[in-house]
């Protein structure tokens, strides 16, 4: 392949493919995952609405939302394989806002199922419930 180098990473700046860089990044479990959130429109290169085809390329933010929360990133490296953990991490760095904005939003989905009961409400408390609605 021209212009790869070992591990699937790109030597020069020619760029990879929207959706191929957001599942070699992690983001999406499937390609076809990535294809779908893009045309979904959850996925933006410098704020314009991004197509799975677009050519991404060193330097570029992305807003991504996906199952895990809202990213901000900016692409630092390329690469057109899959490989681990370790290595998708570096291929993007995230703003400080981003990241504090996901650990809030994450701390309050926490905090919102420490409230929810431990079981399902059985017959009786249902009714009660039921009568509660009611009078409302």
């Amino acid at each position: 392949m021209a212009g790869a180098a070992r591990d699937g990473e790109i030597e020069d700046n020619q760029g990879v493919r929207l959706d191929k860089w957001l599942w070699a990044a992690r983001f999406y479990k499937t390609r076809s995952l990535a294809h779908d959130a893009i045309v979904a429109g959850r996925v933006f290169i410098d704020n314009l609405q991004a197509k799975p085809s677009r050519r991404v390329s060193v330097g570029d933010s992305l807003r991504i939302r996906s199952p895990r929360g809202e990213f901000v990133i900016r692409v630092e490296r390329l690469i057109s394989q899959r490989g681990s953990a370790a290595i998708a991490a570096t291929l993007y760095s995230e703003s400080e806002e981003s990241r504090a904005a996901r650990e809030g939003a994450a701390e309050l989905r926490r905090l919102a199922r420490v409230d929810a009961p431990d079981e399902k409400p059985n017959t009786q408390n249902r009714r009660l419930l039921r009568r509660l609605k009611e009078g409302l």
